[in-house]
């Protein structure tokens, strides 16, 4: 006999731009997102029974989320994932829960002549910034579809953040045994594509996020400047010991986050041995030329929690 025991759907990929306009000083504001919703809740007979009058379109998904970025702003997108996810949840008592996701593209401010140009802009990486929001109405929250209490669950994170140093980092005193061939080194090429993620306190409304609202784009500016900044300075024994200095950084700079992830895989950069020409010398300190490498890599991942707090499940 089958049970179905999780089920949820919705729309991938709603591309959403946005440009604010101020008439006083005619200086323009764009945001562009993609958008992910999927809702849960009293559906199970649309796939047990062919029942669709329980479905809540996917486009109709999509023209909500339209219509919302029209009446709200839609920066920053912690607030609007959490005022996305509402609606559904407040719109068709069927559906108990709402999950939103958004990842919002990097549009920089162009520089003419050294001045801010005042609608023009550069997309100057593939950097990302994105939010998981998830909102309960506490109904129908089993533990298999990811059940919670009622209210907002929120995370946020930067992803695609490719940073390299060309010193300043090195790898010796690891565990070696008869499976070991990698030499141990005092100074290294550090290069990683950063994935950073901070989960917040839980907020019991929407009106409980706006209360905070400011602190969004706070803690992405911390938790950027943090990485930026620590990944230059630490004179790096491990990348494991690096990004847990970043994690406690941030929890100390921002009381709202409960907790910090890091997910860095390394960019390895691995010399070129150029003996066979002539003894050309490029190993060592005489290294200068290097040959870029794509897999396999290294990949470290850590979260680390304020004391007594268990980590939330990453969204």
């Amino acid at each position: 006999m089958a049970e179905l025991t999780s089920a949820r759907y919705g729309k991938d990929n709603i591309r959403l731009y946005k440009v604010h306009k101020d008439p006083t000083t005619n200086i323009q504001t764009v945001v562009e997102m993609t958008v992910c919703t999927q809702l849960e809740g009293a559906i199970d007979t649309s796939y047990t029974a062919a029942d669709n009058s329980v479905i809540v379109a996917t486009d109709t998904q999509k023209q909500s989320v339209y219509i919302l970025a029209k009446q709200h702003p839609i920066a920053p997108p912690e607030l609007f994932a959490a005022l996305v996810g509402q609606h559904f949840v407040d719109s068709y008592p069927h559906i108990h829960a709402a999950h939103v996701s958004i990842v919002q593209h990097r549009w920089s401010r162009l520089l003419v002549d050294g001045e801010p140009h005042p609608h023009s802009f550069i997309r100057d990486g593939e950097e990302t910034r994105e939010v998981a929001a998830v909102v309960r109405d506490g109904q129908g929250a089993s533990e298999l579809q990811g059940g919670g209490a009622k209210g907002i669950t929120l995370s946020s994170a930067i992803d695609k953040l490719v940073v390299l140093k060309s010193t300043g980092s090195a790898f010796h005193g690891f565990h070696r045994d008869e499976y070991t061939r990698l030499p141990e080194t005092w100074d290294r090429i550090l290069s990683t594509s950063v994935r950073a993620r901070w989960g917040w306190k839980h907020f019991g409304s929407v009106d409980a996020v706006r209360a905070e609202v400011g602190e969004f784009d706070r803690a992405w500016k911390v938790a950027r400047e943090v990485t930026l900044s620590t990944f230059a300075t630490d004179n790096s024994a491990s990348v494991q010991n690096t990004m847990y200095k970043m994690c406690e950084a941030i929890l100390g700079a921002v009381g709202g986050i409960e907790n910090v992830s890091y997910t860095l895989p390394n960019r390895h950069y691995f010399e070129v041995d150029l003996s066979w020409h002539k003894g050309l010398k490029n190993t060592g300190g005489d290294a200068e030329v290097y040959a870029p490498q794509t897999d396999p890599n290294g990949l470290i991942d850590c979260t680390v929690s304020r004391k007594g707090l268990k980590a939330k499940a990453k969204l």
